[in-house]
């Protein structure tokens, strides 16, 4: 099917805002929508800069404001039509070893990577349900399949939640024209990460957003990009000595 309209949360900044670009050059109509108001709307004018064609509408929106994303979501409807296919791609990466002084931070990122993802689901799946059909994308990570330490405690927790969640709503939708997939990426050089100097197998932003569009092309359920290595890491790291994974985080 060919997702003509596509909507993307978080796209003011890092992998939102490549995602936009490389979708543009498809020939996509976006909604963009994050807090950022401002770089949303230089966003939109290189956006018609690289593909004057396309549809752009633009939207500030928190997540954590559960209600406005009903609201913000059904302009986009409303402005499109119909919405193809709705990009969860929202969150943050901050966070401390637990028990440190820091659960403000812990509970901030729990709130934002999961809590605010399900209204976003919720809030897509009303749409789609209603106009029988779309393509609803959660984007998860390759460290949501281990427990980590320090930073990546609750980070890694919340992105083995969005997984879990994904596959119950693949489930759910079954046998109808909704499709659901998750896209777990590895390491890709963006805002959440750019203070961290060494990381195994890291690539630059463009390379690692244009693994994960193809991927989001395909619709299939579960991804893990760029393909290598973390297709194959991917059945690694759950035998992985947990020593082995202590010296990495």
């Amino acid at each position: 099917m060919n997702r003509k309209n596509i909507v993307i949360t978080g796209a003011s900044s890092g992998l939102g805002m490549e995602m936009a670009r490389q979708f543009a050059k498809m020939g996509k109509n976006l909604g963009i929508c994050a807090r950022h108001i401002e770089n949303l709307e230089a966003l939109k004018g290189e956006l018609l800069k690289i593909n004057p064609e396309i549809q752009v509408e633009v939207e500030a929106l928190d997540v954590n404001d559960h209600d406005q994303v009903f609201v913000v979501f059904k302009k986009f409807k409303a402005a499109f039509g119909d919405i193809d296919r709705m990009i969860l791609n929202a969150g943050m990466g901050k966070g401390a070893s637990i028990g440190t002084g820091y659960f403000h931070a812990n509970k901030q990122t729990a709130e934002t990577n999961f809590v605010a993802l399900l209204a976003q689901a919720e809030a897509s799946l009303e749409i789609m349900r209603e106009q029988k059909h779309g393509h609803l994308v959660a984007i998860s990570s390759i460290s949501g399949f281990r427990g980590y330490r320090r930073a990546l405690t609750v980070y890694a927790a919340t992105k083995a939640a969005v997984t879990n969640l994904c596959e119950g709503m693949y489930i759910d939708l079954m046998g109808t024209d909704i499709k659901v997939s998750c896209v777990h990426p590895g390491f890709i050089r963006s805002e959440i990460n750019e203070k961290v100097k060494k990381v195994p197998f890291i690539v630059d932003t463009q390379t690692g957003v244009k693994a994960m569009v193809k991927a989001i092309e395909k619709e299939k359920l579960n991804s893990h990009v760029p393909f290598w290595p973390w297709a194959i890491l991917r059945y690694v790291f759950p035998i992985m000595p947990r020593s082995m994974l202590r010296k990495m985080s």
